[in-house]
């Protein structure tokens, strides 16, 4: 994120001092061109349930980042507002994840993309592992397994837990072998006013082409039709936008619960108390609920059961003494969806828990390196307090900053759908 956000200073100490059902099922075409995939080889299949999202051409709102306030536009904004953004408005329906994307579901996409464990496209790396860090390590790697399963979830726990070590090339292959797939099943249900649609999908080992082609920088959809990662427009309306007009101009403040703007962090979720031993929320009857730092409380926290508290506390990566560690790693993303409190469209942990990339392109801050591809994150953080989870939390970062990728363990995302998908679609 920029120097605005507490995200930058957290991986910075940290550098200075130096999920869902997985199934399996074979393949109905032949290999992927990028991976030598023989036909006939099993391939991963993951289940995404997606909520729909109407009232397309729904008014937008404007924001000044990191501020406690919408306006109606940004002529309304205070004078001298240079860095207000309009956004929220979507002219047409969609549809966004109900849950951020797991470890699980990230751990079938490494064995698919990466069969011969091999990493060609930097999609793992070693602070990810247990043994390197063993309070935020979800993924072991083993160079010896068979084909397939070089990759596997450090500990059950992990398996619903957000995948959160993913910068945006990661999430856009994640996409394109979405995109790529077989897909399998599509069904629609309700429960009641949120309309939502499961989708089972066999994955594909074509990464680099697909919705996004990643031999461009700057890649941008080249589909009306397909999974996506969501644009930053189509995020927070999903988060935020309420078509029955609660809120402020039909905006929440909190993707939890409408809030009052201008009150500073008084009318925030309540934050979520974990299990200790596997990041299970227990204290879900409170509501709104969200995992995030409140002001003068412990941050949200958990370490696999299966690893001794010591190692937990003291064991990182990076070097960092055991105080310096604790005090920058404090919070932990908690089991999706257990939170419970959703946003006006029927998803759950667009507050808290990680914060998540969208596809949308935006200039860089003022000192930021214009060479590079910089995009928009939303979504507060279990490390953070609850500004991040505003409106006006409009954080943007290089989307191939290996720094964050490696460092900051809170980085995820959900995929989207345009247009209108079944299972003859490929």
């Amino acid at each position: 994120m920029h120097v605005v956000s507490s995200r930058t200073r957290i991986a910075r100490a940290a550098l200075a001092a130096c999920g869902v059902s997985v199934l399996l099922a074979p393949s109905a075409g032949a290999a992927g061109a990028d991976t030598g995939t023989p036909a006939g080889v099993r391939r991963e299949v993951v289940t995404v349930t997606t909520a729909r999202v109407g009232a397309p051409g729904n008014p937008p709102v404007a924001v000044v980042p990191f501020t406690d306030a919408i306006y109606q536009s940004c002529a309304d904004a205070p004078p001298g507002s240079t860095d207000c953004l309009t956004v929220g408005g979507v002219g047409a329906p969609y549809e966004i994840g109900q849950l951020e994307v797991t470890v699980g579901q990230w751990v079938a996409f490494l064995n698919t993309a990466d069969r011969r464990g091999r990493d060609p496209h930097g999609l793992y790396d070693r602070t990810e592992s247990p043994s390197a860090w063993p309070k935020f390590g979800p993924i072991s790697f083993s160079p010896t397994a068979a084909d397939g399963h070089h990759y596997s979830v450090a500990y059950p726990e992990w398996a619903d837990k957000p995948y959160g070590f993913a910068d945006f090339l990661k999430a856009a292959r994640f996409v394109n072998s979405l995109y790529n797939g077989r897909l399998i099943s599509k069904q629609a249900s309700t429960s009641g006013s949120y309309e939502y649609v499961t989708y089972q999908v066999e994955l594909s080992p074509q990464t680099e082409r697909g919705m996004y082609d990643l031999a461009r920088p700057d890649a941008t959809r080249t589909h009306d039709s397909g999974f996506v990662v969501p644009s930053q427009d189509e995020w927070i309306k999903a988060a935020y936008y309420d078509p029955s007009g609660g809120g402020t101009y039909s905006y929440w403040k909190y993707p939890t619960n409408p809030g009052v703007f201008g009150d500073g962090e008084a009318s925030a979720p309540a934050p979520t108390v974990l299990d200790p031993a596997t990041g299970d929320v227990t204290n879900a009857a409170t509501q709104p609920l969200a995992s995030y730092h409140a002001s003068g409380l412990p941050a949200p926290s958990w370490c696999p059961g299966q690893v001794q508290p010591a190692v937990c506390s003291t064991v990182n990566p990076f070097g960092l003494d055991p105080i310096a560690y604790r005090a920058i790693y404090q919070g932990s993303l908690s089991t999706v969806g257990q939170a419970r409190t959703t946003s006006p469209w029927g998803t759950l942990d667009q507050g808290g828990n990680a914060v998540e990339w969208t596809d949308t392109i935006t200039p860089p801050p003022a000192g930021g390196d214009p060479a590079r591809v910089w995009r928009r994150e939303h979504g507060g953080v279990s490390n953070a307090p609850a500004y991040q989870m505003w409106p006006s939390a409009v954080g943007l970062q290089p989307q191939d900053n290996a720094f964050f990728s490696h460092t900051y363990p809170w980085l995820g995302f959900r995929v989207g759908v345009i247009g209108n998908l079944g299972p003859w679609a490929r």
